[in-house]
């Protein structure tokens, strides 16, 4: 009984990080915040989505299999998103598109064009 609650309880948050991101991405003023409000939603929300899933997987379906099947897509998506969102990122300044307020420190500007 415990453990679905727990469960559901990480369910809930991941559902949250997921709203939020997409409130995010509906609010945000430039191309790399909202780049940044969805990275959000792939990384916290599945996070917590996954977790929930593990731990029912462990101790509710006892499938040692589905564990390390949730285990082994979220530890994908933990490492591929950070390096996708920094692609996309790259792509976007070196076409052109510029964040709104001016930056301090242009150190993407410095490596692409150095």
């Amino acid at each position: 009984m415990a453990i679905r609650i727990i469960v559901d309880l990480l369910l809930v948050i991941g559902a949250v990080f997921a709203l939020a991101g997409t409130i995010g991405v509906l609010k945000m003023p430039d191309t790399y915040s909202r780049m940044q409000a969805s990275t959000c939603i792939a990384t916290l929300g599945m996070l917590g989505v996954a977790l929930g899933a593990l731990l029912y997987a462990i101790f509710v379906m006892h499938s040692a299999g589905t564990a390390v099947k949730v285990a082994l897509v979220a530890g994908l998506i933990l490492a591929t998103n950070p390096v996708g969102s920094h692609a996309i990122a790259k792509g976007a300044y070196k076409s052109g598109i510029r964040p709104e307020k001016k930056m301090e420190v242009d150190d993407l500007g410095r490596d692409l064009y150095d």
